[in-house]
């Protein structure tokens, strides 16, 4: 897996983030293209491991602006992709950062970009989303993930568990966001091949976990939020 990932991608620094390294795909969408046809790996999900995308990037950026959201602490990337948040974590003093993604060409390359960046142990691990967050977990950052309701549905009751037993949840990137008074609510979205976007955002009852928490900050317009709850 680790030969496709360099195969296809080259060294980049995120704009918003050139502090990091990342494996990145020229043409993400002709890589897409590509799986889907088979010309690469039969079978294999979408590559958002191959891709800074733009929430991400701001989400990084604030954890690195702001290191005192996750220093000491310990820390869950869900749905990492390529691992920049998770890596922005470590850089910025996590005590562990756990990177959650279910993509396994997503999870070789989380590894490889830890490894450019020369931080971590970062532990990676698969679809948490139907478990118990993790009790040791502090801060949850959970983003590009709420693009469509399916995805929605499940990641927005897992955050409202969290902050029900403690962690902070940041949920960002493209599609209905949670925001600053913890209902769901439309935003932009990333257009992928065969794509379509469900009409409107989840229903309200879906975030009605995540209302009240004690700190939330929201990142700009990015669709990101901060959520600490220690």
């Amino acid at each position: 897996m680790i030969d496709v990932i360099r195969a296809h991608t080259r060294p980049a620094r995120p704009l918003l983030v050139p502090e990091v390294t990342l494996q990145v795909a020229d043409d993400v969408v002709a890589l897409w293209e590509a799986l889907e046809a088979g010309e690469v790996d039969p079978g294999s999900d979408p590559p958002f491991w191959a891709a800074a995308w733009p929430g991400g990037q701001a989400l990084a950026r604030y954890v690195l602006d702001h290191p005192e959201v996750v220093a000491g602490r310990t820390v869950l990337d869900l749905g990492a992709g390529s691992g920049l948040v998770a890596v922005a974590a470590s850089m910025a003093g996590a005590r562990a950062v756990v990177a959650s993604e279910v993509d396994p060409y997503g999870r070789a390359a989380i590894a490889v970009n830890a490894e450019e960046n020369s931080v971590g142990p970062v532990s990676v691990t698969g679809d948490l989303l139907d478990e118990e967050p993790d009790a040791d977990i502090e801060v949850v950052l959970a983003g590009d993930v709420c693009y469509d309701r399916e995805m929605s549905v499940r990641v927005l009751p897992f955050l409202g568990q969290g902050l029900a037993r403690g962690s902070g949840g940041v949920p960002r990137g493209p599609g209905p966001a949670v925001r600053a008074e913890g209902r769901a609510g439309a935003g932009g979205n990333v257009r992928r091949p065969g794509h379509r976007r469900p009409p409107g955002p989840p229903d309200d009852g879906v975030a009605a976990a995540l209302t009240e928490p004690r700190d939330m900050h929201h990142v700009g317009n990015s669709g990101s939020v901060i959520v600490t709850t220690r």
